[in-house]
């Protein structure tokens, strides 16, 4: 496995299916079909491949693994440089298990240009896979900005009636901060003469100069997330994207930004981090209950889970800048944990979208009545969004709640209320839709799930299940990974403090 190019391979290959999917020639018949089936299968292998991942990684060490490390710009030292560690091999598993759930999701979705929509698809997958292995900062510049691009045309080619104004109100609110992010990093590298992330975790960053670095990065990583006050492109495009965009959306892109912080706010800026904290717990706390209270009254269901999305992510910044093992741990665990269930909430929306044609909530209800597999498929889901024990967002909740017990009793407890307006919100949506009478005639015909519909939300269920009842394979893998960010931070806080007081 040491020179076997794995991480590459799974990087580029949905690359070479977008590149397959473009010579393809024919009738519009043959070429829709054609797009689909490779498409499908370029996702399939790539899942495959990556599972080599999971079952080779190495987890007891925090180092990074399967590296891969090539001369690409000599003249400025920089370098096609890839690798994972504990933090990020389970991001680079999280995208290539969604890609073809969204490709089965659009199958019959997505009637126009399906050939275009499916290559957009398949490069979205080589730069959010890329992003999670790349080592140099600027490979990781690249990949991260890219991603824009593919998000922009899926929302603003395939999306709703207003689709334009969401699809530019996302590629400019996450530009904008990029901007800033370009800056510090150019800033990182003639100050340390390296764009090598793995040097740069170790090496000490000016005081002086740390604060100003974390805002620039903070401006970038705090719209990806994204965090109260900046969040406002998120409901809108999550309105208009089609579902499988809805679903990358929620459950990869969302994770960007907080994989941000982990990767180079808290490791390579733990002074201006620990500074920050309580601005961080400020705007965290404000997201959980705010956007809580704003999903309770909206008629929108996809209005509604996008603004959970926002309270959830701010469990995942609290855990994050907890700073600790169980924080940290949850953290993570609560992202892998979102962008399965999100992910499933959102197919559950585009289910009975792609049958009546709306969103409203107040369209629906007894839905119980002539789609019993729908909704136990929607009643695992939404649970799991409540944080039921048994279901994957129950491991992640409770370990962040546990690691911010540990810093600031009066945040945890704060937070503690995002999760029984959480319960409030999600069983509201459910009784409207699934219980009640079905009085509305247009329901009365309405089908149940079909086979491929229900492949689709199968592995979704498992996994949400598996997370909840066995969550050791996953906690594993992060363990020696955290421990190691946790244990750098502490070492950089001490040398600083003795810095200080060597100076005083």
């Amino acid at each position: 496995m040491s020179d076997f190019p794995i991480l590459s391979i799974v990087t580029f290959l949905p690359l070479v299916g977008a590149l397959a999917i473009l010579i393809i020639r024919g009738d519009e018949e043959v070429v829709t079909r054609n797009a689909k089936a490779t498409a499908l299968w370029t996702t399939l292998i790539t899942f495959c491949l990556s599972l080599m991942l999971w079952t080779g990684f190495d987890r007891t060490s925090a180092a990074f693994q399967f590296v891969e490390k090539h001369s690409w710009i000599e003249s400025f030292g920089i370098n096609y440089h890839m690798g994972v560690d504990g933090i990020s091999v389970l991001f680079v598993l999280l995208s290539t298990f969604l890609t073809p759930i969204c490709v089965l999701a659009s199958w019959d979705a997505i009637k126009v240009r399906v050939k275009e929509y499916m290559i957009a698809f398949l490069i979205l997958e080589t730069l959010m896979v890329g992003m999670f292995c790349a080592l140099d900062f600027v490979l990781f510049y690249i990949f991260f900005e890219g991603v824009l691009i593919p998000m922009f045309l899926i929302i603003g080619v395939w999306g709703g009636r207003r689709r334009v104004y969401a699809a530019f109100k996302f590629f400019l609110y996450t530009l904008t901060g990029s901007v800033l992010m370009l800056l510090a990093i150019l800033a990182i590298y003639l100050q340390a003469e390296t764009s090598d992330i793995p040097s740069l975790l170790n090496f000490v960053l000016p005081a002086n100069i740390q604060n100003w670095l974390w805002l620039a990065f903070f401006a970038s990583f705090a719209v990806k997330v994204p965090m109260w006050p900046v969040h406002t492109w998120l409901p809108d495009a999550h309105v208009e994207a089609p579902t499988a965009g809805s679903v990358i959306l929620a459950g990869v892109l969302l994770k960007m930004g907080a994989y941000g912080f982990l990767r180079f706010s808290v490791p390579m800026l733990p002074i201006a981090s620990e500074f920050f904290t309580p601005l961080i717990f400020s705007l965290s706390i404000i997201a959980v209950i705010y956007t809580s209270l704003v999903a309770l009254v909206q008629l929108d269901m996809k209005k509604l889970i996008a603004y959970s999305s926002v309270a959830h992510m701010g469990f995942v910044t609290l855990g994050i800048f907890s700073l600790n093992q169980q924080g940290v741990s949850g953290a993570i665990y609560q992202m892998l944990s979102h962008g399965i269930v999100s992910a499933a909430l959102f197919l559950c929306v585009g289910v009975i979208y792609d049958r009546i044609h709306t969103r409203e909530i107040a369209r629906y209800g007894g839905l119980a009545e002539r789609m019993p597999v729908y909704a136990v498929f929607f009643m695992v889901f939404m649970l799991a969004s409540v944080g039921l024990p048994g279901t994957g967002g129950f491991i992640g909740e409770i370990l962040v709640l546990v690691g911010l017990f540990q810093v600031s009793t009066w945040a945890a407890t704060l937070a503690a209320t995002g999760l029984v307006l959480g319960a409030a919100y999600m069983l509201w949506l459910y009784r409207r839709v699934i219980f009640g009478n079905l009085t509305k005639g247009d329901l009365k015909a309405i089908k149940d799930m079909s086979y491929r519909e229900v492949a689709v939300f199968t592995p979704l269920l498992v996994l949400t299940i598996w997370m909840g009842v066995y969550p050791m394979p996953f906690l594993e893998i992060i363990e020696v990974s955290v421990a190691n960010l946790v244990e750098q931070h502490k070492t950089a806080m001490l040398a600083a403090k003795t810095i200080t007081l060597a100076g005083q």
